[in-house]
């Protein structure tokens, strides 16, 4: 039984890992969640995976955290904000930079969840203040200064409305989509 439980430690060892200690984040109630604080190398992840690189590291791209301690790929989904936004916006200025984060880690093998985070708080190493996580919808703001309106920041958004105008809301098109709708709500 305990070579068994050795040979899990080694196949997965980031599940076999626990870096809650020191964290601060606001717990969120979300299944599989775990504080975890961890220094990292910001890095975008499309030039890392792909060497699909841009002259000004992650420049409008999807960011990701590679972890120091073990080298595994964190993808920060999400930052502080209630208002569902990603965390790109937050990490871009810390690109090719190694720094420390603090937020929750979800791991849901049962939906294929892993090294999934929302990043709360960030710092170079060099550093000793936390910058919150919070600059998406100041940044959308800035980007979008037409876009002002009742609801939440993504029911304004011009390029959302340009992909709900061309793919309709479930994305396979107006036609397509009226068609469906008529024959899933039985209407004539």
């Amino acid at each position: 039984m305990r070579s068994v439980l050795t040979l899990a430690l080694i196949a997965s060892p980031a599940l076999a890992q626990d870096f809650s200690e020191g964290s601060e984040a606001s717990e969120w109630g979300l299944f599989g969640e775990a504080k975890a604080r961890f220094e990292a190398r910001v890095v975008d992840a499309l030039c890392d995976l792909a060497g699909y690189c841009t002259a000004v590291c992650g420049a409008g791209r999807q960011m990701a955290l590679i972890r120091i301690e073990d080298g595994v790929m964190v993808m920060p989904l999400k930052n502080a904000q209630p208002v569902f936004s990603g965390a790109a916006a937050d990490l871009a200025p810390y690109c090719g930079a190694e720094v420390e984060v603090d937020g929750l880690l979800i791991e849901n093998p049962e939906i294929g969840a892993t090294n999934v985070f929302q990043v709360q708080r960030i710092r170079r190493l060099s550093e000793t203040e936390w910058a919150e996580t919070d600059r998406f919808t100041e940044i959308w703001s800035e980007e979008n200064p037409g876009a002002a309106g009742e609801g939440p920041w993504f029911r304004n958004d011009p390029r959302i409305a340009a992909e709900i105008e061309t793919g309709g809301w479930l994305g396979i098109g107006p036609d397509q989509e009226d068609a469906f709708v008529r024959d899933w709500l039985g209407v004539e």
